[in-house]
């Protein structure tokens, strides 16, 4: 992959999950980096070198933590796919791998997440022919199985 997309804190200085796997395995210059940036608002997306991963480059952005649903959780979810995606675009990567964003710690519902992750990336990649490939990385089983759901419902992949 080109970029791992870290589901990050508005610090960008590493937490727990996925966020503090992607710190430790890329080393210190990652959040040496990411503390020259000063932190991410949510929906955003901002981009640094990969150091130690096999990635180039880290895309760091900050998912909404859920709260119902009425607070704008499916607006900013989807802001960070496709913000994600763009600078991709900007910076010329080709290949993305992006974690399941706020289904964690963060709580969001995983079943409508995947919905709007499918549906966002789906978007973006039918409007943008630069990126070749998005992978959707799942590390739990139920997360994997919503998220198949929701690539089979979408008609991205068959079921």
């Amino acid at each position: 992959m080109d970029a791992v997309v870290n589901a990050a804190n508005e610090s960008l200085l590493g937490g727990g999950g996925v966020d503090g796997a992607i710190h430790r395995a890329a080393g210190p210059g990652l959040p040496e980096e990411c503390q020259r940036i000063g932190g991410c608002p949510t929906g955003e997306a901002r981009i640094t070198g990969g150091y130690r991963l096999r990635a180039r480059h880290v895309i760091h952005t900050v998912g909404p933590v859920w709260r119902g649903g009425g607070c704008g959780e499916p607006a900013l979810l989807a802001a960070c796919y496709r913000n994600s995606l763009v600078l991709a675009v900007r910076h010329r990567l080709r290949t993305v791998a992006f974690p399941a964003i706020s289904c964690g710690v963060y709580g969001y519902p995983v079943r409508d997440a995947a919905r709007i992750a499918v549906a966002t990336v789906t978007a973006v990649l039918a409007a943008e022919p630069s990126i070749q490939r998005v992978d959707l990385v799942c590390f739990d089983p139920d997360i994997e199985a919503a998220y198949r759901d929701a690539l089979a419902t979408s008609g991205a992949i068959p079921p």
